[in-house]
């Protein structure tokens, strides 16, 4: 796949841009917020077609593409944020990343300590590893990189699936059974502070994932949480290794504008540790989006402990008593 780039890397022609920003500009001369934007106040009636057939790779193809050509840096913050949560309206609706209600995340380093069991790992400028999002799709809107590293990584889950079942399948069996994964302090009303679902899903014929190793060790400090075995600890090892094979996973660098859009259920995603700028203003810098599409496949019920809801295109993130769906700029 790494060496097929055609087949995900895609770039957004003038006047697609030009659609865009008018779009954008028409929008942000009314009395609407961001919050606000749908189809109908935000019309491309060119690239709608374009995002459709996006929606069809996310969820039934290769489950990931990147669009390069934005030139972001001739935005302000506010414009590069409607464009990218206009194009998400017609992907589906977007969902809460945090207990606060916000629907457009901010992914830099804030001096986050990554050992604190509270923290979001993205918000550090430590390596992720690989993990799904709690939403359908996740978004990404790449507005400044790092001094150096950063870079983005992809598997399939299908992959790690048909390699260790080639391996060792009596490892795999227990990906298939509940394991406990740390809610890191946003729970919602009436929960556990931890959840339950196994990290591999078969279900209506399909293959999902739902991994973050971290959660996963840091729901131990819970001492009514189920758990680890010597054998839960080396089959999720040998899931670990095959997903950091290079062999098996697609790396690539987003440039500013660029925009990269992944399929949670199909596609594990990673980001590398990175080096910041020492100026405030030039540090990484990306937007997110976590999104839920119609048309998309049915979950199990387990996924209510996470998801809060199966219902297809109402799906996903986080949500605690007091939420409220909310935009914040920066």
């Amino acid at each position: 796949m790494e060496k097929e780039p055609d087949l995900w890397l895609k770039t957004f022609s003038l006047d697609e841009i030009n659609e865009l920003e008018k779009a954008a500009d028409d929008f942000l001369s009314s009395s609407l917020s961001i919050g606000d934007l749908s189809i109908e106040n935000f019309p491309l009636p060119k690239l709608s077609k374009r995002f459709n057939a996006l929606k069809e790779t996310l969820i039934h193809g290769h489950g990931f593409e990147v669009i390069r050509g934005l030139p972001v840096t001739n935005y302000s913050q506010e414009k590069a944020a409607t464009i990218f949560c206009g194009i998400g309206v017609y992907l589906g609706s977007a969902r809460s990343q945090n207990a606060a209600g916000h629907i457009l995340g901010h992914v830099r380093n804030i001096g986050a300590d990554a050992n604190d069991v509270n923290t979001r790992i993205y918000q550090t400028a430590e390596r992720q590893t690989f993990h799904t999002d709690s939403a359908d799709i996740v978004g990404l809107m790449c507005l400044k990189t790092a001094k150096k590293g950063g870079g983005s990584l992809l598997v399939s889950t299908e992959t790690i699936y048909n390699e260790m079942n080639k391996r060792r399948p009596d490892l795999l069996k227990l990906l298939f059974e509940p394991i406990t994964t740390d809610r890191r302090g946003e729970i919602p009303q009436g929960e556990k502070p931890y959840f339950e679902i196994p990290i591999l899903n078969w279900y209506d014929g399909k293959l999902t994932g739902m991994y973050q190793r971290q959660y996963i060790e840091s729901a131990q400090r819970f001492p009514e949480a189920k758990r680890l075995t010597k054998m839960h600890i080396e089959a999720m090892n040998l899931f670990d290794q095959l997903a950091n094979d290079p062999k098996l996973h697609l790396q690539m660098e987003l440039k500013p504008g660029d925009l990269q859009f992944v399929y949670n259920h199909s596609q594990l995603h990673d980001r590398e540790g990175f080096e910041d700028h020492p100026e405030l203003e030039n540090r990484r810098y990306l937007y997110r989006l976590w999104i839920s599409p119609k048309g998309d496949r049915e979950l199990p019920e387990c996924f209510k402990e996470r998801f809060g809801s199966i219902e297809i295109g109402n799906r996903g993130g986080i949500i605690t008593e007091n939420t409220k769906l909310t935009f914040e700029l920066g």
